[in-house]
């Protein structure tokens, strides 16, 4: 019998039914300390008070209206971004992907009213995620999430990136033509194993795509919303894009996603060009509006670099101190991989056993998102639980011959 829940996930069989701050609870009563923060959502942690506060009070007012009406909440939180980023406007969607979807059709269209239709190719990089719709799979270029959905979508031209950021700018470079629109990249590669683009390349890329016309799109959805100890990780490089992609934190937990843009990027985004029904809806905005309000609260950015800084310090104690089992730790701010010498599962079953919640990435890497709000004494409390699961495996000789 075909299940009634479309069984499009590998899931856990784990349910949680509560959680409070860095902390979930699961349908045995079972207390996790969560390093995943579901996926870089719960930014603030679970069950936030103040997001709590803000979602209950709109509940009993006003949850739906569309985008018929205006929406004041849309109007406050959109002043309170462009206020606060490069951005000149902002367009409220339900999620990431949603998001990049506007990102390419705003860069395409930028190009059409300035007389240049045939400027519609984007320029994205092996390794990338972008989302799960079609657009953003074909952005994406994974084979594993293109396969059986038709041709490739026409208009992306991707490039695997060597580390070598002469070579990865020169191929770069080779490829932007008369033909292309934009560059879309993430700063961070998450899902491929919290991979660094190097910052060289970015601040290059930021220079070719003012020398040929081409906008620059950064995907900040995982990144963006001071994940990596800025309000967005480009300020960290001295640079701006001409669009913006945002979602996850900005909700946090709430689903809401966001586009930001220069005026001159949006230029074609005219009455009837894009819409939503649902998205920037009173409930998101004013979880939304309340989240952004904390993010730019003083010392809310320091004490993320502050224990950004601990968290990573304690890590690399941890890869020392079981070199069988880690090779290495990367990423910035709090978000983070350990690279891993056994298979990343093992070590991720084996700390959810440990009572910590960690998540799998690409290249055989376990990656951190904690909430931006854990503390010192939380993060030693995940250490010692992942320090036992590492010895854990050490203990199964299958695992500790393949490590070696």
């Amino acid at each position: 019998m075909f299940p009634p829940l479309l069984p499009t996930y590998n899931r856990t069989d784990i349910a949680f039914v509560r959680g409070e701050g860095s902390y979930l609870f699961a349908e045995d009563g079972k207390r996790y300390l969560d390093l995943g923060a579901g996926i870089a959502v719960n930014a603030f942690g679970n069950a936030n008070p103040r997001l709590l506060k803000a979602l209950t009070e709109q509940a009993g007012k006003l949850w739906h209206t569309s985008n018929l009406y205006r929406v004041p909440g849309q109007e406050s939180l959109s002043k309170k971004l462009v206020a606060a980023t490069f951005a000149d406007t902002v367009f409220f969607v339900n999620s990431g992907t949603e998001a990049i979807e506007l990102a390419v059709k705003m860069a395409r269209r930028h190009h059409f009213v300035n007389g240049q239709p045939d400027r519609f190719r984007i320029v994205t990089f092996d390794g990338a995620f972008h989302g799960r719709t079609y657009a953003a799979i074909n952005a994406g270029g994974n084979e594993k999430y293109l396969e059986g959905f038709g041709p490739r979508m026409e208009g992306f031209d991707q490039l695997a990136l060597t580390g070598d950021v002469a070579a990865d700018l020169a191929a770069v470079k080779a490829l932007v033509g008369p033909a292309t629109a934009a560059i879309l990249i993430e700063l961070l590669q998450g899902e491929s194993g919290v991979r660094v683009i190097a910052p060289e390349l970015l601040r290059a890329l930021r220079k070719l795509c003012d020398e040929t016309g081409t906008l620059l799109v950064l995907d900040e959805i995982q990144t963006g919303m001071g994940r990596t100890g800025k309000l967005f990780a480009h300020e960290w490089l001295g640079i701006t894009p001409d669009i913006m992609t945002v979602a996850k934190a900005i909700g946090g937990g709430f689903p809401l996603g966001a586009v930001l843009a220069t005026a001159d990027a949006a230029n074609g985004m005219t009455v009837g060009t894009h819409g939503t029904t649902y998205g920037g809806n009173p409930l998101a905005m004013a979880v939304g509006n309340e989240a952004v309000d904390m993010l730019l609260e003083p010392g809310f950015l320091d004490h993320v670099n502050k224990v950004a800084g601990f968290l990573n310090q304690q890590l690399g104690a941890l890869v020392d101190a079981h070199p069988g089992i880690f090779s290495g730790v990367r990423g910035q701010g709090l978000m983070l991989g350990l690279t891993m010498k056994v298979p990343n599962t093992d070590f991720i079953t084996a700390a959810r056993a440990a009572g910590v919640i960690v998540l799998p990435a690409g290249d055989n890497v376990v990656r951190l998102l904690p909430a931006l709000t854990i503390s010192e004494d939380e993060v030693r409390e995940a250490m010692a639980g992942l320090d036992r699961a590492a010895a854990a495996l050490e203990s199964k000789p299958e695992l500790k011959a393949a490590a070696q």
